[in-house]
């Protein structure tokens, strides 16, 4: 005869199915006063028909099931309402951390300066500023570059000896001077929370109608500036590290299986002064870069293959770099001031610089002409930025560097104001680069 389970397995076995309720019991609500019971079913007996010694029928049993599954409900609906207060909190939270950021001066907000990745790119505007803040920033990079344009000035006032400029320029900087306290007084004003959007309407109003007239008074100099240099005696300034001041050159590269390129530095941006020049190609858009990005040395890049060059120029004072290539073997060789300092091969050797591209000065593409990256824009001084199709001798990077002949101009691009169109606040000065050697 086939023997069932034993006494002892049936309530082993009503355990464990009970074992999963109990664990519920504490978590659950209005559950003080119940009671749980393992006892054992007959053999041939109905297990939700079973009565507990000294307890009730088996609807005990079944509404203590009941009990159970409500208690489960409900600490499901428990928990979704935990769940929107958190949400609910959690936006609350953002808002006053939001309002926290509005209500910071600009003065106390920093900013952080790769070929790709690694930073945050900077735009013109920043929406974690209030419309006040924002405006304040842009004026004071405004500012900024008109002091700048007005020493400049006044180097070329002190060449020309014209009363009528330094009249002009001490005019001018006075305005500017009376323009600072106007904006720190705005500063000021943010900052103790008094502030007023009609006041701050009409303030901005003259600020703003006293920037033009000193940017088209300025631009009358500068005018009259041009008038009077050579068309190479030029120099292009990117004061700021952005993503949308450069310069571009108006012509495009040929097709070429060698080049010399050279030029005028200057720069103390930390860290990496960004790119001096790039040039892109419809399908590559490091087809011939410059660069220094973050804590590396300085770079070449050919058909996004890299070379490092050994140039230490981050001083804040003129250098003169060439860098010459050629595709067989990818021979390449770096100038710093007249002296080779190094030299390579089997940089992207074989590879001819495509044609019909866009070449930027100031600023590294990631598409053809454009997706800048402040991160890799260039902070300092440029020129005589001049291109051959072909490797310059030794002794003629020499010449160049020493100004001990007559400068050559590249056969490529040559460095000319009417060669060049400028973009974003970067500005054109006077520049004699044999004047930087004496």
């Amino acid at each position: 005869m086939a023997a069932g389970p034993s006494g002892s397995s049936r309530r082993l076995l009503l355990f464990l199915l009970l074992l999963p309720l109990l664990g519920l019991r504490g978590r659950g609500q209005g559950f003080g006063q119940t009671r749980f019971i393992c006892t054992s079913v007959p053999l041939d007996g109905d297990m939700c028909a079973a009565t507990a010694p000294g307890t009730g029928s088996a609807e005990e049993l079944k509404s203590t099931v009941l009990q159970l599954r409500e208690t489960v409900l409900q600490q499901k609906e428990t928990i979704m309402n935990q769940k929107d207060t958190i949400r609910e909190l959690t936006a609350k939270l953002g808002r006053c951390e939001s309002q926290s950021v509005l209500e910071t001066s600009p003065a106390e907000k920093g900013g952080g300066a790769g070929r790709k990745g690694g930073f945050s790119k900077n735009t013109m505007g920043d929406l974690s500023r209030s419309p006040a803040a924002e405006t304040l920033s842009q004026l004071g990079q405004t500012l900024q570059s008109l002091k700048t344009r007005l020493e400049n000035l006044e180097q070329f006032s002190r060449m020309n000896s014209s009363s009528q400029t330094n009249n002009l320029k001490d005019i001018l900087q006075n305005k500017i001077d009376d323009l600072e306290r106007q904006v720190l007084s705005r500063v000021n004003s943010l900052e103790e929370g008094k502030f007023n959007p009609k006041n701050e309407s009409e303030e901005r109003g003259k600020i703003e109608s006293t920037l033009t007239s000193l940017h088209q008074r300025i631009s009358d100099l500068e005018k009259g500036q041009k008038d009077n240099r050579p068309p190479d005696r030029f120099q292009l300034t990117f004061p700021l590290r952005t993503n949308y001041m450069y310069a571009k050159v108006k012509k495009s590269l040929p097709e070429m299986y060698a080049f010399s390129v050279c030029m005028w530095i200057k720069s103390s941006a930390s860290p990496g002064m960004g790119t001096p020049f790039s040039y892109a190609v419809p399908g590559q858009a490091n087809e011939l870069v410059l660069i220094e990005w973050g804590n590396n040395p300085m770079e070449i890049l050919i058909n996004d293959k890299v070379a490092k060059l050994p140039f230490v120029i981050n001083d804040g004072k003129w250098h003169h770099i060439c860098v010459t290539w050629t595709t067989r073997d990818g021979v390449w060789e770096a100038y710093q001031d007249g002296t080779q300092t190094g030299n390579g091969e089997n940089l992207a050797p074989y590879h001819p610089i495509k044609p019909q591209g866009v070449l930027v000065l100031g600023q590294e593409q990631d598409t053809l002409g454009g997706g800048f990256d402040a991160t890799q824009a260039f902070v300092g001084e440029l020129a005589h930025f001049n291109m051959w199709d072909r490797k310059l001798s030794p002794g003629e990077v020499y010449s160049l560097a020493t100004c001990s002949s007559k400068a050559l101009s590249g056969n490529v691009i040559a460095w000319a104001e009417a060669n060049i169109d400028i973009y974003g606040g970067a500005t054109k000065w006077t520049f004699e680069a044999c004047r930087q050697l004496n």
